[in-house]
This record gives C-alpha cells, structure tokens and sequence, in this order.
C-alpha cells in the first residue's frame, strides 16, 4: 500500500554514443551483430506470458542481404487473437490496481535494461532487421526507446499531481484511471523507439495492451518483449501477435472491450481502422481513444537569405537519412533562383560522397529500402522521373536488388510544383525540388501549405527574421513539428513532442504528456465534509 507521494527520477535525455574507431561500443555492437547474423530465431506469439508457436511461419531477412536468413516468427490465426484480448481483459483485473510508482518501476527498469546489458543487442537487431547504419539505430532503438521509457515516468507522475481546487467544505481530487477494455498498438518497420513506446506507454498508464508489430520489424520487437519480460511486466499486459493484420485487426475491433489505438503506419490504414471504428460504435463498452501518427510530405524552404551550405546539408540530412523511410523525412524542397546552382552543386557533391552496403560496414552512410514492395515502388516513380519532360535526375536514379534493396540516394527536378513526387508520400531516398523566383517568396508559402494533403513536419532556412516570421504564420497548419534553420527530423523525446495533424494524424504529440493523458479516463471525487440536511436554500426563506 502506498505510503507517501513519490518523486520520480528527473528525466535527461539519453546521450548518443559515437561508436568511432576503437571504441569499446563499436566493439560490442559489431560483435552482438556477427552474432546475430550467425544464428536464427524463432519468434513466437506472446500471449498472456506464454510463448506461442502456431506452426505457420514467415521468414525473416535482412534488407540489404535478402538471401540470408535471420529466422522465421510464427503467424496468429483468429483464436490467438482472441486468446490475446481475453488474457489483456484478464490482466488488466490486476495491472490496473497496481500502485503507480510500481508500474514506473518496472519501465524504468526496463529503460536501464536498454541502456546497459541489452543496447548491443538492440542497436544490432534494429541493424539488421531494418537496414539503419549504427547511428541511426542509436539514436533509435537505444537512445529514443529509453528516452520514451524515462520521460513517460515523468510526465505520468505530473499528471497524477494535476489535481483541482479543494475548499474547507469539500475536498476535490481527480484519478486517472486507466481505459475500460483492451488498448490495441499498431507499430510501424522504421522505429524501433516507437514499436516499443506505443504499448509501453499505454501500459504504464494502467492499460493492458493486444500489440501488433510490423512484418518487416518483428526481429527487433522481439527484443523489446524480452527486455519487457526482464524488466517484470506481468503476464497479459503487453501480447504481442504477428499475422494477416486485416484479421487482427478486424478481430479487435469486433471485441466490445476495445477502448483504444495506438497507431503508427499509413494515412490509408489508419482511415480504414477509423471507418471500421466507427461502424461498430454501437458495439463497444466506451466511445474508443483514436491515437494515430500517420504519413508525410515534409518540406524543405529555402529563402534567398539562407546559408546555401546550410540548405544542402539539411536536404542531405533530412532526405537521406536512414534511406528517408522517416515519417519526418524531407522529400520536397523550393529553392529560390538565385540560391538553385550552389545548392544544386554541394547537394551532388555530398550525394558522390555517400557510400552505400550493409551497416556492418560503418563507413556506409546509405543501406538498403526495407523491402521488395518499397524498391518496387521507388524504381517505378525514378523510371517515370526519367520519361516525363517537366522532371529532370540530377544525382542518383539507379537502384539494384540482386542482393539488396539499394536504391540511390536521388535528387528529381522538376519544373512543376505539383509534380507526382512533390505530392505522393514515397518513403524512400527520394527527394523532388522546384526552384521558385526570388521575388515569389509569398506565393510560394501558399504553395506550400497546399501542396500535400499531409502537415507532419517542414523546415524553413532564412536570415532574414521577417521572412522566418511571415512563413511560421503563413504555414501554422502546413506541420506539426515546424523546424527554424535546420532539417525536418530529428525530433527528441521531451524537446521536440512530435505529431501533425491533417492527413498525417490526430497530433496527440508522442513524446509529452499530451499523449498519455489520452490513455486515461478522469473520474472527479467530491468529498463533502459537512453533509446538508435540509433541501431549503436561504432564498426560500420568507
């Protein structure tokens, strides 16, 4: 029983390490990684504590070797999903009572776990699974995860310390319960800080959880899960199930004690699950919580004051990165006249620059596309990029899927500003750039508020502070998280909350309180001390 108000450790973000030449964590993720890709797993169904092997199985494969085999993860059929929302109800009998400071416990715990015995291994899977080169599984699956994991703690406990005015009379106090029912987590391939956030931080507020990885991500969620285990979360509150997602889907929303999603994936998705939502509204217990970060069309805008070297190195950063599979990743750029050749050049010169393989080999700084589906889709749009005469390659355009899905960083022109890949979200090393007259700055801000139908994130580059003020007015609902002077990714948990709204979801800003305050359900306690006994007010006297 709890005895006291507790304070929470003070939250500091988790410093990246650099993995240079000789260093100790170089060693050891290159070691975890050898191993890794030396030996094969099998991923089970995790229901109710228990692992579960069904007997049909997917492979698994890295990215950048598809050939090779990392192992194969088991696929659920309707009874799992079933079995899985009768262990959440279940657990959730116990989870939800427990005081607190012990559910804060079991994640900070699992935070430490991260950041200590299991980083090698984590940044290693993430490696693998997913194709990031070191630094972007650090900042990832290690650095972002355990970010999530402490500053969730943080922000839980100041929200319970919300609490409204009492008086002498009466004495006000606000619990936050959990959800009625199941929350069901849906995460995506590009984050492992994410597949791992999005159950955890429904959990840590007191909800049990049915969770659905990615095909393309199972390999690292099954670390998180045995981070998870280690760390002391019972038995039920976070299953984890992989398969035909429209079934499990479909069989989650068909439960009556559904209460919740958390969602990362595509804009189409989301909107079908909405729909699906909606149809069933007369069947569920509560009206359900619909949490949702979806897709992107981020720019970059350059004025013909900015610092051209600062230009290039934000479309390098922000469009490059991690192959642009971020939600956050640049992939369409205005450039003024005046600034376009030297752009144009320090732009293909860092493009040259790059090298490109497996991120075992650190000095790749580009690896593969996740999968087949997206190599495919990119060749077609770089193809059409090639015949169509208002579009223009001026670096990259090749690709190559004998042994991996390599795609070249690629730079489009084009002399139209709604030109298909300045408007369709392609989640890839993809960038499209239209070059605007100097003298257009305004129009141009429209044109980039109604370009896309998405309003994720955006950068603006300028010196001239009226013109960085005139653009965050004009484009106050073109992105969520809007970036001054740099690139349009990189957001960190307690400095950046991150989410937009439009196309690309509910903006419930993962990464703050403001999305942990969606996994609760506010009950009001008045406590009169002095009950009346007499229903007559003075105005009724005569």
């Amino acid at each position: 029983m709890s005895t006291g108000f507790f304070e929470v450790p003070v939250a500091i973000n988790e410093p990246v390490k650099t993995y240079a030449p000789g260093t100790p964590e170089r060693d050891a993720v290159l070691k975890a990684y050898k191993e890794l890709y030396n030996s094969t797993v099998n991923v089970p169904l995790y229901i109710d504590g228990k692992k579960i092997e069904t007997g049909n199985t997917s492979p698994m494969s890295p990215p950048h070797e598809h050939k090779h085999k990392l192992g194969e993860y088991q696929l659920a059929e309707k009874k799992h999903i079933e079995a899985a929302i009768a262990a959440a109800l279940e657990a959730r009998k116990k989870w939800s009572q427990m005081p607190w400071e012990h559910r804060a416990g079991i994640f900070l715990k699992a935070a430490e776990l991260i950041q200590g015995p299991y980083r090698a291994k984590i940044n290693a899977a993430t490696m693998l699974a997913q194709s990031k080169n070191i630094y972007q599984a650090e900042i990832d699956s290690a650095c972002e995860l355990i970010d999530f994991l402490r500053f969730n703690v943080q922000y839980m406990s100041e929200i319970y310390a919300d609490q409204p005015e009492s008086t002498s009379a009466a004495w006000n106090r606000v619990e936050y319960r959990p959800l009625e029912g199941f929350v069901y987590a849906v995460t995506p391939f590009n984050f492992t800080a994410i597949a791992g956030n999005l159950p955890a931080s429904a959990a840590l507020m007191g909800n049990t959880v049915v969770w659905k990885p990615s095909d393309s991500q199972v390999y690292s969620a099954q670390v998180i899960m045995e981070v998870f285990e280690e760390a002391g979360v019972p038995a039920g509150v976070i299953n984890m199930v992989m398969g035909d997602p429209e079934m499990i889907t479909n069989t989650v929303l068909d439960s009556p004690d559904f209460a919740g999603i958390h969602f990362t994936g595509s804009t189409t998705v989301f909107k079908g699950i909405w729909a699906k939502i909606g149809a069933n509204i007369h069947n569920y217990k509560t009206y359900p919580r619909i949490v949702g970060e979806t897709g992107g069309k981020d720019f970059i805008l350059a004025h013909p004051t900015a610092n051209p070297q600062q230009v290039a190195t934000a479309i390098s950063r922000g469009a490059f990165e991690f192959q642009g599979q971020k939600c956050s990743a640049a992939s369409r750029v205005y450039i003024p006249k005046s600034m376009w050749s030297k752009v144009k050049d320090l732009v293909v010169k860092d493009i040259k620059s790059f090298k490109m393989g497996s991120p075992e080999d650190m000095s790749n700084f580009i690896t593969a596309v996740i999968h087949e589906g997206s190599f495919n889709k990119l060749a077609k749009y770089i193809d059409q990029a090639k015949k169509d005469s208002n579009a223009e390659i001026i670096a990259g355009g090749n690709y190559d899927n004998s042994k991996g899905y390599f795609v070249e960083p690629t730079v489009i022109l084009t002399t139209d500003p709604k030109y298909t890949t300045m408007t369709t979200e392609l989640f890839g090393p993809v960038v499209t750039v239209y070059v605007y007259e100097d003298e257009k700055w305004s129009e141009t801000l429209k044109l980039v508020d109604t370009t896309s139908e998405y309003a994720l994130t955006g950068a603006v580059l300028a010196a001239d502070r009226y013109a960085i003020t005139e653009a965050t007015q004009a484009l106050q609902n073109a992105a969520g998280n809007f970036y001054i002077n740099d690139k349009p990714t990189g957001a960190v948990v307690g400095q950046q909350p991150f989410g937009g709204a439009r196309a690309s979801g509910t903006n419930d800003k993962a990464g703050s309180a403001l999305n942990l305050l969606r996994w609760v359900s506010p009950r009001l306690i008045k406590e009169t001390f002095v009950t009346p006994t007499d229903y007559r007010y003075p105005f009724l006297g005569e």
